[in-house]
């Protein structure tokens, strides 16, 4: 499986010539969608889902299909009938020849008064994990997790704290838009020291295989 990372919390696997993306959203490129077979969507924040750019990618492919809880595909399933596909905890599907799992429900608490809203996490082919705005723990091993590494609902602490719940092989982070350049390096150093797994993170259009 090839992984390229996207900007933000978006990324694309790719296997047996086919796409799988994640959270195309509105700090991710404008062509995050383009070219992807399946996309699926944890939750509804701006960040994670752009509306502009999930119609580009499914007027591009006529097969593309998406996957997501229902708050994002109310918004799309009138204009691509039979291409929306609505899930929740516990759901599994097959999408573009990956396997996937649906956990969790709802986004991490920003603040007590804001009301926190739905969000899912995918687990891919039994082995790749992206939780969305949440610590989810998905109950069962993890080869590669997908790391909100720095977000306004979350601190340094807590990462580290879910990276070793989760116990991934590797940790590659994802949500770091606003993470400025000076502040990478003290999130690499304590991350990679004190998470007890490979803790990797990829410039945007970077790729690995996994």
């Amino acid at each position: 499986m090839k992984l390229t990372k996207n900007a933000h919390a978006c990324v694309r696997l790719e296997k047996d010539g086919r796409t799988l993306v994640i959270d195309p959203g509105g700090f991710s490129e404008q062509d995050a969608a383009l070219g992807a077979d399946a996309i699926l969507v944890t939750h509804e924040h701006p960040d994670h889902f752009d509306e502009g750019r999930l119609r580009a990618g499914l007027e591009a492919n006529p097969a593309a299909e998406v996957w997501t809880l229902r708050s994002v595909a109310d918004q799309l399933s009138a204009a691509f009938p039979g291409r929306v596909h609505t899930v929740g905890n516990g759901d599994t599907f097959t999408a573009a020849g990956f396997d996937v799992e649906v956990h969790g429900e709802l986004h991490a608490v920003i603040h007590p008064d804001i009301p926190r809203i739905t969000n899912v996490g995918y687990l891919v082919d039994g082995a790749v994990f992206h939780p969305g705005d949440a610590l989810t723990v998905p109950g069962r091993p993890v080869d590669t997790l997908f790391l909100p590494v720095m977000a306004p609902w979350n601190k340094i602490s807590e990462v580290i704290d879910y990276v070793r719940e989760v116990k991934p092989r590797r940790a590659i982070d994802v949500h770091d838009a606003l993470l400025t350049p000076l502040a990478r390096p003290i999130y690499d150093r304590q991350i990679g020291a004190l998470g007890g797994t490979d803790h990797r993170r990829l410039a945007p259009g970077a790729y690995t295989e996994l």
